[in-house]
Order: structure tokens, then sequence, then C-alpha cells
């Protein structure tokens, strides 16, 4: 009999081990990085966009400083914001103002499910940027191929370094750089990309805007769980 409860109690010992190991495998790490801008090949994952595609004037630029190529450099999204409209533009848009990055598109998904933020570390100019999380195209509206879109808002300080941490559950979804009136929830299994953006107007009370200069270095882009 005691040779049995030996038996029994090895059995259930390792059943408990087996299900530990197991549950450590679901849990994700802390962090996941996702985007880091150390290098020329790491920019070379993001593409530019602003109103000049569709008349304006704004124009922007993403870059290494010289020197900066490697473990100590960062990436610096900088340009110049205009509300101005060129002469004999084609087409009609609502607002100018607005200069973006945002990544290219990659073969798979980025898996956030498990994690409840994310962070980016930068160091501003005070304005208030957009950090934008585009998902596959769960739950849309009727005849839009678009992927989903969630924005939230975030402030970069001036001149110093800052890693800003934003809940998942914070981002909104959006069509066009408009809030959706609508129930959904986002798809954090299959996220397709992500992108920074700034604009002349709006944000946060007390940040800066307007037309004019702007410049926000990155260090990395990452997945958080929190406590």
């Amino acid at each position: 009999m005691s040779r049995f409860r030996s038996l029994l109690q090895a059995s259930v010992n390792a059943t408990k081990k087996a299900l530990t190991w197991n549950v450590e495998e679901w849990v994700p790490p802390a962090e996941k990085t996702i985007f880091k801008f150390r290098s020329k090949e790491d920019l070379k994952k993001w593409h530019l966009y602003s109103d000049s595609e569709y008349g304006g004037l704004s124009s922007a630029s993403l870059e290494i400083p010289d020197g900066g190529n490697g473990s100590d450099g960062t990436g610096i999204f900088s340009g110049n914001l205009s509300v101005d409209l060129s002469e004999g533009a084609k087409l009609n848009i609502s607002r100018s103002g607005f200069c973006g990055m945002r990544s290219k598109k990659f073969d798979g998904f980025i898996d956030l499910d498990g994690y409840d933020a994310i962070a980016l570390r930068l160091r501003g100019d005070g304005r208030c940027y957009i950090s934008t999380i585009y998902t596959e195209n769960w739950v849309n509206s009727p005849g839009q191929s678009e992927d989903n879109s969630w924005q939230a808002f975030v402030f970069a300080p001036k001149d110093s370094w800052y890693t800003a941490k934003i809940p998942l559950a914070r981002y909104l979804p959006t069509w066009r750089g408009n809030v959706i009136d609508v129930e959904m929830e986002m798809n954090q299994g299959r996220v397709l990309g992500m992108s920074l953006s700034v604009n002349a107007e709006g944000g946060a009370v007390g940040a800066k805007s307007g037309a004019g200069d702007f410049r926000v270095e990155i260090d990395w882009i990452k997945a958080l769980r929190l406590p």
C-alpha cells in the first residue's frame, strides 16, 4: 500500500509540474519589442505620408542622425506642418496640416493577445502625437475593405526622454481620423501594423499645436503586460 501511495503521489506531483509548465508557456513575456529605431534598416520598415499627397504643403522625414547608426541611434521623425494648400490643388480636402509614418505591410500578424498596453520611448517637442494600431478587418462598415484602425493620443514632452504607456483599452475605433460611435472590440491577435502621426490642430490640452515645425525622437515601441 505504501508503494502505491508513493507512486500516486509521484504521479500527482508530475501532473502539477506539467500543468505549471504549461501555464507558464501560455503567459507571454512581460514585454515584447514590436519596433525599434536603431538603424537605417529599422527605418526601412516604415513609409511616410502627409497632406502633400492631397494638395497640402506639409512635409516629413524619418532618419537616423549621422554617426548614430547602431545601439546608440534613435529615429527622428520631423518636418513641417502647413495648413495651406498648393495653388491649383486638384483634390478638395477638408483639412490639411498632418504628417505621419506608418509601418509597411509584412507577412503575418503582430499578436498582442495577453498584453495590456503599448509603450513608446520618445523625446519630443511638446506636441501631442497620435498612435494608431491597424488590425485585420474583423468588424467593419458594410462595403468597407480597409483595415480597422484604433487611435490614442500620446504626449511627447519637450527635450526629455519619456516612456509613454497607453492601455490598449484607451485606443478608440476610428475611420479616416474620426472616432466611430460603435461598439467594437480590438482584434489584438491580428495586428497588421502601426503608425505615428501629428496634426497641426487638436490634441491634449496644454500641448503645443498649430502650424510649424515638429520633431520627435523614437527609440522603440513595445507591448507590455501591466501588473
